[in-house]
């Protein structure tokens, strides 16, 4: 059974940091490409950062260039997202994915609230 996990969101002052982590299961993590999203309210869901097993190359969106690192541990089939500088716009639930050509599997979010 495939599972994506995601925890460590919550409640953080603006200019704080958090650490999610995207515990994996039940396909082959190292095959994957791992993502995180995030969905703000009334918002459409937008890439906030990939990463690629093979060469551990990453890419991030726009907003959170800078701020936001993606990293991945294959060996405990997780994927992080550390998130330093936090502001208000960055509250949303985020997602992790795991994609491979036509394959894609979800998280089922975690929240993460800036606010002072």
């Amino acid at each position: 059974q495939v599972q994506l996990v995601e925890s460590g969101g919550g409640l953080v002052q603006p200019g704080g940091s958090l650490r999610l982590s995207c515990a994996a299961s039940g396909f082959s993590f190292s095959n994957y490409v791992m993502s995180w999203y995030r969905q703000a309210p009334g918002k459409e869901r937008e890439l906030v950062a990939v990463i690629v097993s093979a060469s551990g190359s990453t890419n991030y969106g726009d907003s959170v260039k800078g701020r936001f690192t993606i990293s991945r541990d294959n060996t405990k089939n997780t994927v992080y997202l550390q998130m330093n500088s936090l502001k208000p716009e960055d509250t949303a639930v985020y997602y992790c994915k795991a994609t491979r050509i036509k394959v894609s599997y979800w998280g089922q979010g975690t929240q993460v609230t800036v606010s002072s």
